[in-house]
């Protein structure tokens, strides 16, 4: 049952936590968010890559997370679908920035959200240093392992929030995140790269 609604029209004026939810059964609600995100997903996008083509798949790749992880989308006070669908959305823009980065790209003028969501402007330089040294790990690991621990110690993502993001149950990413870290051990140089992981359980 859609109760009455029927139409676009009827579908604008439900909530986005509905939107979402409705969409599961009924694919063609979802142009609703669509309609209400494609352009400030762009700006943000943008103001993060610098480039229309990636900024445009960046967000093709951020809705198509959204709408298949919208079973994982549970809302609650405090925690609003525009919050979740932005968080996706970072995090996407994050991967491809990386991307660009390791191609050589400098970014200049760096959005300041997108910063603070990548790095912490309070840490020290020392931290710092400790953090690039894991990167540098980071990409010696397969990418499965590399994906789920950048998310669990750098980010601080829960692992309810890199299931939801995954598409996975979080027991295997529990599992996920367990091999990950011993393979990390075994390509980490240093004693105190390897112990940081040890600080979130």
């Amino acid at each position: 049952m859609m109760f009455g609604i029927t139409t676009t029209d009827d579908a604008k004026k439900l909530s986005d936590e509905e939107v979402l939810t409705r969409s599961q059964a009924h694919p063609w609600i979802f142009a609703v968010l669509l309609e209400r995100y494609q352009d400030p997903f762009m700006r943000k996008a943008m103001n993060i890559l610098r480039n229309q083509l990636d900024a445009e798949e960046v967000v093709q790749d951020a809705f198509t997370k959204i709408y298949v992880n919208a079973h994982s989308f549970t809302p609650q006070d405090g925690a609003k679908f525009s919050s979740w669908a932005y968080r996706i959305l970072m995090n996407t823009a994050f991967t491809r920035y990386q991307k660009k980065v390791k191609e050589g790209e400098r970014f200049t003028n760096i959005d300041p959200e997108f910063e603070s969501f990548v790095r912490d402007q309070s840490v020290n330089h020392a931290h710092t240093e400790r953090t690039d040294a894991i990167v540098r790990v980071l990409e010696r690991l397969p990418g499965h392992f590399a994906y789920v621990l950048r998310l669990h110690y750098l980010e601080r993502w829960s692992h309810k929030d890199i299931a939801a993001d995954t598409g996975e149950n979080v027991g295997t990413i529990k599992a996920r995140i367990h091999r990950a870290k011993a393979a990390f051990r075994k390509e980490a140089a240093t004693e105190e790269v390897r112990t940081l992981l040890e600080d979130r359980t």
